[in-house]
């Protein structure tokens, strides 16, 4: 079995790994995590139908691997963002980048 995956897809893969950090960046602590969590589905949404859009396509766009893509870019974005970024302390740098002192 030969895998080949073009470069919408590596890149699509790439940016579901960042998008817990895009969240981090655009959310708050105090902020509800049911809202981050429904605000990476928008964004892993969006990065899925948007890198089927941009792929390579011999039969034409399909929304059924758009819908593949996103829930893979979801998942993706999830288990980064619990496995690495979170451990690691990234997310919370993130959260903090925009804070002011009073």
């Amino acid at each position: 079995m030969t895998v080949n995956l073009d470069q919408a897809y590596w890149l699509g893969l790439l940016v579901s790994v960042v998008l817990p950090v895009l969240v981090g960046l655009v959310t708050t602590r105090v902020t509800h995590a049911r809202w981050k969590a429904v605000l990476l589905l928008a964004l892993s949404t969006a990065t899925g139908f948007v890198t089927e859009y941009a792929g390579p396509h011999d039969a034409g766009y399909s929304v059924g691997t758009a819908a593949v893509l996103a829930l893979v870019s979801f998942g993706t974005g999830v288990l980064s963002h619990f496995g690495f970024w979170k451990p690691v302390g990234v997310s919370a740098k993130a959260q903090d980048s925009f804070v002011k002192a009073a």
